[in-house]
Order: C-alpha cells, then sequence, then structure tokens
C-alpha cells in the first residue's frame, strides 16, 4: 500500500475501497447544483479532490460500469491519466452515450479511480526491429478461434 496526499475541498468523504480486493474507489461529483448531459454531450464535472502521488505511480480514471451498461454514461478519455506532478483538481469528463438526457447529482459516484505503478521509457532509434511470428500484422490478425 503506498500513501497518497489528498486536499478535500469538496464537501464528500475521501474515496474509499468498497471491498478489501476493490481496484478502484469512486468518484464523486462535487456540484453547487445538477448538471445536465444531453444525448452525446460531454462535460467536465469537478470532484473537489486535489493529489499528490508518489512518482512512479499515476492515478487512472475509468467509467463506472453500472452507469456505462444501466444509463450509456462514460468517461471520455479512458482511462485519464492524472500524472505523479499535477496538483491541480480531480475533473471527470463524463459523455451521454444514451438517447435521454441524464442528470448528473452532487455526491453521485460518476468514475472510479485506480492508483498505478508506471515504468518510463529511453526511446533508442534503430535501423530495424527483430522478427516476430505475428509480424505487422494489425488489428484483427490473429483472428478468432
Amino acid at each position: 500500500m503506498i500513501t497518497v496526499k489528498v486536499v478535500n475541498r469538496g464537501h464528500h468523504q475521501l474515496p474509499a475501497y468498497a471491498t478489501p480486493q476493490s481496484a478502484g474507489m469512486d468518484l464523486r461529483a462535487n456540484l453547487e447544483e445538477p448538471v445536465v448531459l444531453c444525448p452525446l454531450q460531454r462535460k467536465l464535472i469537478p470532484t473537489g479532490l486535489y493529489i499528490a502521488l508518489p512518482e512512479g505511480y499515476e492515478a487512472q480514471v475509468r467509467p463506472r460500469s453500472g452507469l456505462a451498461l444501466k444509463r450509456g454514461i462514460t468517461v471520455l478519455n479512458t482511462p485519464g491519466t492524472i500524472d505523479a506532478d499535477y496538483r491541480g483538481e480531480i475533473g471527470v469528463v463524463l459523455v451521454n452515450l444514451s438517447q435521454e438526457n441524464f442528470v448528473v447529482n452532487d455526491g453521485e459516484r460518476i468514475a472510479q479511480m485506480v492508483i498505478a505503478r508506471h515504468e518510463q521509457a529511453d526511446l533508442v532509434v534503430v535501423s530495424e526491429l527483430d522478427t516476430t511470428e505475428r509480424g505487422e500484422g494489425g488489428y484483427g490478425h490473429t483472428g478468432v478461434k
């Protein structure tokens, strides 16, 4: 377990894991008034949370499966990445993929946040790459079995 410093300028409890083996913590909308998302509309929804991640970690913002399945609401830039050096408010870009208006209410669980370790790469220019069985086969190349 790692320690993440949090400033909560919202009026809701901190995100928490729902079960001992949960990967993500629910993020809640921090709103003064409800926000209406019309079909195919997207909006940045504030959470009131600011975090300081340790170096080598990121926070990934992902959709909540229930909202996606039942209401057609998802996170547009999935997964959204919060870098360790970002100190602004966590916002969630929601999009309404349904055919009906959706109202985001204050305190509503709108996304989940997963803290993950990551590596940085040192890119090295070469004249060619090693060969593999797959080679240059792209999307769907491996077929359906």
